[in-house]
């Protein structure tokens, strides 16, 4: 069983930051890709950023040079800056668990991330 528990999120005005975390326990392999996903009302949702166990990462070009993603692998946490942050990256997060080896992908709650104009 692995749980993915989020924090962080709000409300924010235009131009301001907001960080992100998220914690996993449970059956973890060390080798995996952790990372972030957000979809807003009526849209697909769709990757923000993710990174791997190795410390590869992958941004969505919509938030490269604004958001930077981390990780602390002893701790199986990952984390989300997000700065200048504008409306359109209004939407719910998520955190992204993928063991590749086992063919598995979990989810954690999500959590709002709201930004105001």
């Amino acid at each position: 069983q692995v749980q993915l528990v989020e924090s962080g999120g709000g409300l924010v005005h235009t131009g301001g930051s907001l960080g992100l975390s998220c914690a996993a326990s449970g059956s973890i392999f060390s080798i995996n890709v952790m990372g972030w996903y957000r979809q807003a009302p009526g849209k697909q949702r769709e990757l923000v950023a993710a990174m791997s166990s190795g410390g590869t990462t992958n941004y969505a070009t919509s938030v490269k040079g604004r958001f930077t993603i981390s990780r602390d692998n002893a701790k199986n946490t990952v984390y989300l800056q997000m700065n200048s942050l504008n409306p359109e990256d209004t939407a719910v997060y998520y955190c992204n668990l993928r063991i590749d080896a086992i063919r598995k992908e979990y989810w954690g709650q999500g959590t709002q991330v709201t930004v105001s104009s």
